[in-house]
């Protein structure tokens, strides 16, 4: 039996959830929803939606729509949205963050399992094999028992740009959120003791703004496994929405080292030289396929929904994630450790 999907938030993100799910056969209609007409009806010639409004409360107020994905920025609209929505009895995946205050996002995970409905958030690099092979070596013993990790991640600057322009979060919480939910997702039930984070601002700082370039991130374990996380948004663009990725862990058997930059693809050409296609974090469509996580995200929420397949993202390792990258925006405001879990 199939079910009716809303998608409400239809940009980047939002645009790629509603074409996947136009083509998923567990899905007879589909509803979109976005303030910009333009961009709604752009989506609206690539999915083919049943219906499509620029007020979210229509798709909400829909008896027969099941489960929303919310995708919409800024992202101080993912609380009230996503609260609307459990409250309407509809299953939700909501773009990360899932909250921005810690209550916030108590408040979703109690009203989500008080109903009864399946509440997840969009950390799509869970669905990157690169990363999941990570976990895979990690959980099979081959590197032994784990003792460091990093992951360093840069995006290109115009991509950096928009995002630091609309939002106040730091790129701990919109950049690093990601490479911080995987490592502790690959060495759960390790759980995060001691924070420690600096930031740098150079390039940004001139602009209108006022926005750090990078930001780096130490965390350590409860039996003492080091991770350090990595994110910047001032790389040149070699290719628009570019994201180049480089990551190591090591083990008391071993290390792995991945190179997440999708270099092995280069374009040149005379009238941009070389570029790095299939190289942006969620993924693109290339013809009658998708390269990238986001696809394969969105039909797996799908299935948990209609399937009664086991979350990839429990709200709750959402949540923990929001406590190390807030305690990482403290570090770097106070130039010191924060200890978990917090006691102020």
């Amino acid at each position: 039996m199939g079910i009716e999907i809303g998608i409400i938030g239809v940009g980047w993100c939002g645009g790629i959830r509603a074409i996947t799910a136009a083509d998923n056969p567990q899905i007879t209609k589909l509803h979109i929803c976005d303030i910009k007409p333009d961009r709604l009806d752009e989506v609206v010639k690539l999915s083919k939606p049943a219906s499509f409004t620029t007020d979210y409360r229509e798709i909400l107020a829909n008896p027969n729509v099941k489960m929303v994905m919310i995708s919409t920025t800024p992202e101080n609209t993912h609380y009230p949205i996503c609260k609307a929505a459990l409250l309407a009895g509809k299953h939700v995946l909501i773009e990360k963050p899932i909250a921005q205050q810690r209550h916030e996002a108590d408040e979703l995970i109690e009203l989500a399992e008080k109903r009864g409905l399946v509440l997840s958030v969009g950390y799509s690099q869970r669905f990157n094999p690169r990363v999941a092979y990570i976990k895979k070596v990690i959980d099979d013993g081959t590197l032994g028992e784990p003792v460091t990790a990093l992951s360093s991640r840069n995006l290109a600057a115009d991509l950096g740009g928009r995002i630091q322009g609309r939002t106040k979060l730091s790129l701990a919480a919109m950049e690093a959120t990601h490479d911080l939910d995987f490592l502790l997702w690959c060495l759960a039930p390790r759980k995060p003791i001691r924070v420690f984070s600096q930031i740098s601002a150079k390039r940004m700082a001139k602009g209108t703004s006022n926005a750090p370039d990078h930001q780096w991130i130490m965390v350590t374990l409860d039996d003492g496994t080091t991770l350090t996380v990595g994110a910047g948004v001032i790389m040149p663009p070699g290719h628009p929405q570019y994201c180049q990725t480089y990551m190591q862990i090591i083990g008391t058997e071993g290390a792995l080292t991945i190179y997440d930059d999708r270099s092995e693809v280069t374009l040149n050409t005379n009238q941009h030289g070389i570029r790095y296609p299939m190289s942006t974090m969620p993924g693109e469509f290339v013809g009658h396929v998708f390269e990238g996580p986001m696809a394969t995200e969105t039909n797996y929420f799908i299935d948990c929904v209609a399937r009664g397949k086991p979350l990839m993202v429990k709200p709750a390792e959402a949540r923990l994630v929001m406590e190390v990258y807030v305690a990482a925006d403290i570090s770097a405001e106070r130039n010191e450790p924060v200890t978990l879990p917090r006691n102020d």
